[in-house]
């Protein structure tokens, strides 16, 4: 692992439970981190940003925020995962297109834009590194059976933004690679927060590994595709499963 001493390095969703993990890694590791999130207050001293996802004008204010405060972006972490009250609530049939819409424009269409602006301050630097969040459910199909035993589901639009994250991914690293940008995604596995004891228990079985990820089983992965050690490394699917996909 190369060292991330004088590297400006965003991190969205930067309060959420693999965020703080992210931002906590990335300080250890000399970064200046801008930690963005919809919790957090705008602090130019302690390099916070209130983000809001679902409007492209705050997200066109935290890379002012970043230029203004740092001068550069040289990598940027979307570990945001926006999405509606009722997120995971219907059923495949029950699914309200407008919930359907929802969810698409807050995941999907703003990763799209972040990338977008974030790479036109990496263009002009010749150099950067984005890493955008896909899903094992982005990669293979749902095992709806780990929810049998209390009827619950996956939500249905969920596959879809994953699915579409991965392949924006390639998008991007084919056509900014020959800016010096890196981009790669990482497919995290479940990760535990305290989910229903029946749901711990089929994943748990189902895994090759026997559990659940945890936050520090994903934060390395990010910190080493911001850091130098991954100069090579551009438009790779990167799953952190416990070897879910490869059963």
């Amino acid at each position: 692992m190369k060292d991330l001493t004088d590297k400006t390095i965003i991190v969205t969703g930067g309060r959420g439970l693999i965020g703080r993990e992210i931002v906590r890694e990335l300080h250890e590791h000399g970064a200046r981190v801008i930690d963005a999130d919809i919790s957090a207050e705008t602090d130019t001293d302690k390099l916070t940003y209130r983000l809001d996802l679902s409007d492209n004008s705050s997200i066109d204010g935290l890379i002012e925020f970043a230029l203004d405060n740092c001068g550069r972006i040289d990598g940027l972490i979307n570990a945001a995962y926006p999405h509606t009250p009722d997120w995971g609530r219907h059923r495949f049939e029950d699914t309200p297109m407008s919930h359907w819409e929802e969810n698409v424009r807050l995941q999907l269409n703003s990763v799209f834009y972040i990338d977008q602006q974030v790479a036109k301050v990496m263009e002009q630097q010749r150099s950067g590194s984005i890493v955008n969040f896909g899903s094992i459910y982005g990669i293979v199909g749902n095992d709806f059976t780990i929810y049998e035993d209390y009827g619950g589901t996956s939500p249905v639009e969920y596959c879809a933004i994953k699915g579409g994250i991965i392949n924006f991914t390639r998008y991007m690293a084919s056509y900014l690679g020959h800016y010096g940008i890196r981009v790669n995604c990482v497919c995290p596995g479940g990760i535990f927060d305290n989910q229903r004891e029946e749901f711990v228990k089929a994943y748990n079985h189902r895994c090759p590994m026997k559990r659940m990820g945890n936050p520090d089983d994903i934060a390395p992965l990010c910190l080493f595709l911001v850091a130098d050690g991954s100069k090579y490394i551009t438009g790779q699917i990167i799953a952190a499963d416990g070897g879910w996909t490869a059963i």
